[in-house]
């Protein structure tokens, strides 16, 4: 590409930050980072009754736990309010605007007789090609002087050609008559001002492309790429919402999905690269395109969400693991881990896990202290014959060396010895060491534990015997 490519995402911060604005933040990072271009934030706050400090720092705290650094600084559409207004006025100039007096009584009047009359309720202003000189001493607002005739296309990367009739669309209102500037307005100047060269948001937006790109024409601006992507569904087809589970991106940092692994499954919610369906970071960033995003909505599947992440925590460094981990324990308040006692077990429970509280509970046996206190069904496999033989085994495993194909060969022929399948030893070795009848293998436990702290808890359990 010729011209160097800056894109942005622009949430408003009203509340949480939603899975799709996570995803269209994504989509929006990932073309910017595979053309060498920039990603700007934008915080669309003009809404100053809803918007909160609170929930800015919402979405750059998502943001970053997501891993999508954005350049430059945050920019405040309320702040940009002046500058809005300053194009309005020049709009009003260039006589692509126009001032409009008709109250808000008048032009609901207007509408109660069209819908009587059963035509259409699009306004028309009487005050379009008023001359100035009839012009009252009231309020006004500032309007688009819209084309009435002839087509609006916009040309869509995602969606194609899409065309929307001029008179269906009215003269909307760029300035209010207290000189606030409409929505509308706002965005296709913080668009032209920030440099933006592709507008990649969801296609609820789509028929806002129409009136935006009219702004974009009346100050002889060029228009964006326009990129409309599909929505998010849920599982039954309906757009997502609060009744099909978790919506918002700190939902699923709680709920222990690495961040990797969540930008992975948002790639794919709308967007392909051939079949793959498991990719690195730095795949999904030479992959990228605009070409490869589908138009039909995209449904959130949680089961191929928890599958995609059991894959990242396989791959992912134990250290890595580890941070994450620490990283979920703050975020939630649940109980902190001890890095020394985690870290050596990271790597025999994590082709087992799905998520970070996964990797915790599976590394239980490693994060408990002695003596270790078995449940119920772990009790039941430390009778007393069972006892006797670990108490049997102690001995042996005091002078061997601690390897695993050593270890393997210990008890194997202890339970050889017994006239008993190495199973059978299993069970009473696991609630011996763990207090529990699943886990990561018994050699496996050993060997992260070492010799004294395996040795020790054996010794509990013959103890109790006695």
């Amino acid at each position: 590409m010729t011209t160097p490519v800056v894109t942005r995402i622009a949430p408003s911060p009203t509340g949480t930050m939603h899975i799709g604005t996570a995803r269209t933040a994504l989509f929006n990072w990932l073309f910017a980072r595979r053309h060498g271009g920039q990603f700007l934030l934008r915080i669309e706050d003009t809404d100053r009754a809803r918007s909160t400090p609170e929930a800015t720092e919402t979405i750059l705290k998502g943001l970053e736990w997501l891993g999508l650094d954005h350049d430059g600084t945050p920019v405040s559409q309320f702040a940009q309010a002046a500058r809005h207004a300053e194009v309005a006025q020049a709009m009003l100039a260039n006589g692509t605007a126009y001032k409009c007096f008709s109250t808000q009584a008048e032009i609901e009047a207007f509408r109660e007789e069209a819908r009587a009359a059963g035509t259409s309720t699009l306004f028309r202003s009487p005050w379009r090609d008023a001359d100035p000189a009839t012009h009252p001493d009231a309020p006004f607002v500032i309007r688009l002087k819209a084309p009435r005739a002839g087509e609006t296309v916009i040309a869509d990367a995602v969606q194609g050609d899409v065309t929307f009739r001029n008179d269906q669309l009215d003269d909307m209102v760029l300035l209010r008559s207290d000189g606030t500037p409409t929505y509308m307005l706002a965005v296709v100047v913080d668009d032209h001002d920030m440099g933006i060269t592709h507008v990649i948001r969801g296609d609820d937006h789509l028929n806002n492309a129409a009136r935006q790109a009219q702004i974009f024409d009346a100050m002889g601006w060029a228009q964006p790429v326009w990129a409309h992507i599909p929505l998010i569904h849920g599982a039954d087809g309906k757009k997502l919402s609060k009744r099909h589970g978790a919506t918002g991106v700190e939902e699923y940092a709680a709920m222990g999905f690495p961040a990797r692994a969540l930008r992975n499954y948002l790639a794919r919610l709308g967007w392909a690269h051939g079949d793959a369906e498991y990719f690195t970071d730095a795949e999904a960033r030479a992959w990228f395109d605009l070409e490869g995003i589908g138009r039909a909505p995209a449904r959130l599947d949680l089961k191929k969400l928890e599958n995609l992440s059991g894959q990242h925590l396989s791959a992912m460094e134990d250290a890595e693991i580890l941070a994450a981990v620490q990283d979920w324990t703050a975020r939630t308040g649940a109980p902190a881990v001890e890095a020394d006692r985690l870290l050596p077990a990271i790597g025999i429970v994590k082709e087992a896990s799905r998520t970070l509280p996964q990797i915790v509970e599976r590394a239980h046996f490693a994060l408990t202290d002695r003596p270790v206190t078995p449940d119920e069904k772990a009790a039941k496999a430390l009778d007393t014959v069972s006892r006797g033989i670990l108490k049997e085994l102690t001995p042996h495993l005091q002078t061997a060396s601690w390897t695993r194909d050593v270890l393997e060969g210990v008890v194997g022929d202890l339970a050889g010895s017994k006239g008993l399948g190495l199973g059978k030893l299993a069970a009473p070795l696991r609630a011996a060491l763990a207090g529990r009848t699943a886990t990561p293998s018994v050699f496996d436990m050993m060997l992260v534990l070492g010799r004294d702290e395996t040795l020790a808890r054996l010794d509990d359990v013959a103890r109790d015997d006695g």
